[in-house]
């Protein structure tokens, strides 16, 4: 099978409570009213999951707030702020406002639950203690379980700028992947030889092995291109997804692209998005050894148990065809419902 290859090896599935918290004397000295270090020093959650942030009191003041809020180096002010309590009331802030509350637990707790995970909600959280003499605060990082995947524009390579790549990853139900999440995929077996923008606004691709045509003969690595003009460069895109709340089935036949969208209609579904197949693929180990259509015009398939006759390559991952005449009538495929 002459098919092109995309291969990504994904973070494996950890539970939030990886990182319990041992007290010790030294930690424990740091502050005077907020445990520190954080029960969990990572929070791990999927998309659509409710996950808990921990922030717990060692000991009260008097008189004083809890200020929730996500650290965003491109954003300032209110909108930073997700909510702001005090004994009797708190009061929402912010688009994470509406999915959080506070969960009370026993006197002492002022620990954040988010409900309904969304993609963007990735990164670090301050709960910081406020009472005008002696303020605190301690840090807890959120992170979303998914899979990173690269993409190319229909046109070719390096044909999205920063906005259009921003457009293509949320048209593939995803968004642009930030450098830790393709730092890790890196250090999971991610090895792609196109530049492709992250969402700081800056270029990277991952190389495991090192080769001429990808960087030279240097050592593996994150291969970086630094800021680019996001009005001007164009390159590809690494876009990042995580669960999805539906499913993907595959439909066999020889279809033009029109025709697999009419399959996919007939069983009140819908030709799969690109990140809702490497969902499925990541999440649910899904395996089909046929080319399929998906929304884009591209034709992939999925392999969670590689095999000789499945692409010839060892590695589980998404192969994919790329964009073929959507008017041959040749593969499959795959619906989202």
């Amino acid at each position: 099978m002459n098919a092109a290859v995309i291969l990504l090896l994904t973070s494996g599935c950890f539970t939030w409570s990886s990182a319990l918290y041992t007290p010790n004397r030294a930690a424990s000295n740091k502050l005077k009213y907020l445990l520190e270090p954080p029960v969990y020093a990572e929070v791990i959650g999927r998309r659509g999951e409710n996950v808990t942030l921990p922030c717990i009191l060692r000991t009260k003041p008097s008189h004083y707030k809890v200020k929730w809020t996500k650290l965003q180096t491109e954003h300032v002010g209110k909108e930073n702020i997700i909510m702001i309590s005090n004994s009797h009331a708190f009061k929402r802030y912010g688009r994470l406002g509406p999915r959080a509350t506070l969960r009370n637990a026993h006197s002492m707790d002022a620990s954040l639950q988010l409900s309904h995970l969304e993609l963007e909600d990735g990164g670090s959280y301050r709960c910081e203690l406020i009472n005008g003499i002696e303020d605190e605060s301690v840090v807890v990082s959120l992170r979303i379980e998914g899979v990173v995947f690269p993409y190319q524009s229909q046109n070719g390579r390096y044909r999205l700028t920063y906005q259009g790549a921003q457009e293509a990853c949320a048209e593939q139900d995803g968004i642009l992947a930030s450098f830790s999440q393709l730092y890790r995929a890196w250090t999971e077996g991610l090895d792609w030889c196109n530049a492709g923008w992250l969402d700081d606004g800056t270029v990277h691709y991952p190389i495991i092995e090192p080769r001429p045509a990808c960087g030279g003969q240097t050592l593996p690595g994150i291969r970086s291109y630094g800021p680019k003009d996001k009005k001007l460069d164009q390159f590809d895109a690494f876009c990042f997804t995580s669960q999805t709340s539906g499913s993907v089935s595959y439909i066999s036949g020889s279809f033009s692209f029109q025709q697999a969208e009419d399959a996919c209609n007939r069983q009140g579904s819908e030709l799969a998005l690109v990140g809702q197949l490497y969902s499925a693929w990541r999440f649910q180990n899904y395996d089909q050894c046929d080319g399929g259509w998906l929304k884009d015009g591209s034709v992939r398939f999925p392999i969670s148990n590689p095999r000789e006759r499945c692409g010839g390559i060892p590695e589980a991952g998404v192969r994919s065809f790329g964009f073929p005449n959507k008017m041959k009538d040749l593969y499959g495929a795959y619906c989202y419902r």
